[in-house]
């Protein structure tokens, strides 16, 4: 390899990359260097693509370099372009400096600078955009070395010549001769052709080599080795695992930058002092915990704490058998992963900022999002999701996230305007689909729209490249159950929903949902009891869902509690938006009840309930 092409320092657009420094750093308005947050294989990644920048790098060989004699899910690479995108094009007008090329691969295109060259040679040195131009960052006049597009040329002029030192000796040779030395001063006048001396990159100073303090981001956390509180040693590698496997889900939600594990591991069996450790490590917030294990059983408890306050902010305890350990280990830690989400999002929502950009007014709304599912928490999610799209027009977690509350209003029969919600949140997932394929906001946007447009079938790869994106995405469980209703595979649903609450046993938005669709397949299978202790459960969450009222009317009906019933059913009139609880034949023209056979369970379940319930039929 040539020996620029194994340079561990970078500069492009104001960042260094120095792997021997310890990562990524952007210089601020005084030129000293504050570190980024990068996990290790998005730091990988980065200096694979800025080694071949302006070359077409393929997904084979970044698979390769990347995740070497390891076998990881294709969505690993996207997920992690997204987490790079998202700390380089911060405040970027040109378009992303990593650019995707369908199909093939990704191509590193800003303009790239190799500071330990320029020492070495004593003059500043340039690469091309990517688009073969150069490109000059200011105006002082000196000598400019094109290290990509000028040394590649050379080095084919010269017979493929490898390295500086080659190079040298090959030159010193063709000195003696007379061709040689025409060769020489011919390649070395056009080699220091005079152009316009690019502005230095920030070089570490006496200033920076001082620890400080670092800028935390605002969704960041680290999490701490867990300790290992059982009688025998040996068990820490439990404790490890369930440190290791937090670390990789919290990196997958949206937004969050999780330091690595390497970096956690070194406070290990040190007292914890959050506020220091936020300050050493860039976050703010710390997730510290214990795992005990005695015989069969397994206690492990965690806690979130604000690193700039100190205040505990959540706390949970899990048991569970070890029978089946590693399924154990996968159940506690998507239940921090999903509980912790929550927490997080609302803290963040709740810090006052006097001047909000996009991502202030999207944690609002995810904030609101993670409310009960009522009108005016509708309205407000959507409000807030407008303002980023305003101030961030090619926000793809902007876009996708606006598409999938107005498709969920729509579903949730809350919205005054079906055909506008529903072609509007089309659009942006469209547009969302086209910037960023590989997104999971997107999977689910687009998701939730074919939901809404009664493609049930389309509907499940999405949520399925959603959660293979993210495991820990429970409401794509529900969603699949949904689908799985719909099209024909009614027994599926009940597992996959349940598989939704286990994992999420307090979410505060869906579980409403959650209980109506258990209680709607009891329903439907004619099994009343069961339905009306799922439904009520679904009432008491989500008292203002005017289906669950209306599914409530029919299990009373066919109970014979006729005045229960009619109760119910003069809620759900009262509630809906569009009448639909009218009528029979208005419920019929609002209402999707699947393929042909479902549609028959429900003609003899649901709708004779609601006629019983005192429905008309028009």
């Amino acid at each position: 390899m040539d020996e620029l092409a194994t340079e561990e320092t970078f500069s492009f657009e104001g960042y260094r990359l120095d792997r021997r420094a310890g990562g990524l750093f952007r210089a601020d308005q005084n030129g000293v260097l504050i570190p980024i947050a990068l996990g290790s294989r998005a730091l990988d990644l980065l200096v694979l693509l800025v080694r071949r920048h302006g070359d077409l790098v393929s997904k084979d060989e970044i698979m390769t370099a990347v995740w070497p004699e390891m076998i990881v899910e294709d969505s690993n690479l996207p997920t992690q372009i997204l987490a790079l995108r998202r700390v380089l094009d911060r405040g970027r007008s040109n378009g992303s400096c990593i650019q995707t090329v369908a199909g093939r691969g990704y191509r590193f295109v800003a303009a790239v600078r190799y500071p330990a060259a320029e020492a070495h040679l004593g003059r500043s040195s340039m690469i091309t955009d990517g688009h073969g131009e150069d490109r000059v960052p200011d105006s002082s006049a000196q000598f400019t070395i094109d290290v990509g597009a000028r040394w590649r040329l050379l080095r084919s002029v010269l017979g493929g010549v490898r390295s500086l030192r080659r190079l040298a000796a090959l030159l010193a040779s063709a000195i003696a001769a007379t061709v040689g030395t025409v060769l020489f001063l011919g390649v070395s006048a056009w080699w220091l052709w005079p152009a316009t001396k690019p502005s230095p990159a920030p070089e570490v100073t006496a200033a920076s080599s001082i620890p400080q303090p670092l800028v935390a981001p605002r969704l960041s956390i680290v999490v701490l080795p867990f300790d290992n509180l059982s009688d025998d040693p040996d068990q820490r590698y439990f404790a490890d695992g369930i440190t290791d496997d937090l670390t990789t889900d919290l990196s997958r939600i949206p937004d969050m930058f999780v330091i690595a594990r390497n970096t956690a591991f070194t406070y290990r069996n040190r007292p914890i002092d959050a506020k220091q450790i936020g300050r050493e490590v860039g976050v703010r917030y710390l997730l510290v915990g214990s795992v005990q294990r005695s015989g069969n059983q397994v206690r492990v408890n965690a806690q979130l704490v604000d690193a700039e306050s100190d205040a505990h902010l959540w706390a949970e305890r899990f048991d569970g058998d070890t029978t089946d350990l590693f399924a154990l280990r996968d159940e506690i830690t998507t239940r921090i992963a999903v509980g912790l989400n929550l927490e997080l999002t609302a803290a963040e929502a709740a810090r006052p900022t006097e001047h909000p950009d996009a991502l202030d007014y999207i944690f609002r709304a995810r904030a609101i999002m993670n409310k009960p599912p009522l009108r005016d928490n509708y309205t407000q999610a959507i409000s807030l999701f407008e303002r980023a799209l305003t101030l961030d027009p090619r926000s793809v977690r902007a876009q996708s996230s606006l598409a999938s509350v107005l498709a969920g209003r729509l579903l949730n029969n809350m919205t005054d305007s079906p055909a506008a919600d529903l072609e509007r949140a089309e659009a942006l997932s469209e547009q969302a689909m086209a910037s960023s394929p590989g997104s999971p906001l997107v999977h689910l946007a687009k998701g939730q729209v074919l939901r809404a447009r009664r493609r049930y079938a389309e509907a499940i790869p999405e949520y399925e490249a959603l959660l293979a994106s993210d495991r820990n995405w429970v409401t794509a469980y529900f969603y699949i159950g949904d689908c799985k209703l719909y099209t024909g595979s009614i027994e599926e649903t009940i597992p996959l929903v349940e598989r939704a609450i286990r994992l999420s046993p307090r979410d505060p938005f869906q579980l409403g949902i959650w209980y109506l669709r258990i209680g709607s397949v009891h329903l439907l299978q004619s099994r009343i009891d069961e339905a009306i202790v799922w439904l009520e459960k679904a009432r008491n969450h989500s008292p203002a869902l005017s289906i669950i009222r209306a599914f409530l009317a029919a299990a009373y009906a066919l109970k014979g509690e006729t005045g229960r019933a009619a109760a119910e059913l003069a809620e759900a009139r009262r509630l809906s938006s569009d009448g639909r609880f009218s009528s029979i034949a208005r419920l019929k023209a609002a209402q999707y009840f699947g393929v042909p056979a479902v549609r028959a369970l429900y003609e003899a379940t649901y709708l004779v309930g609601l006629r019983k319930a005192g429905m008309p039929e028009e």
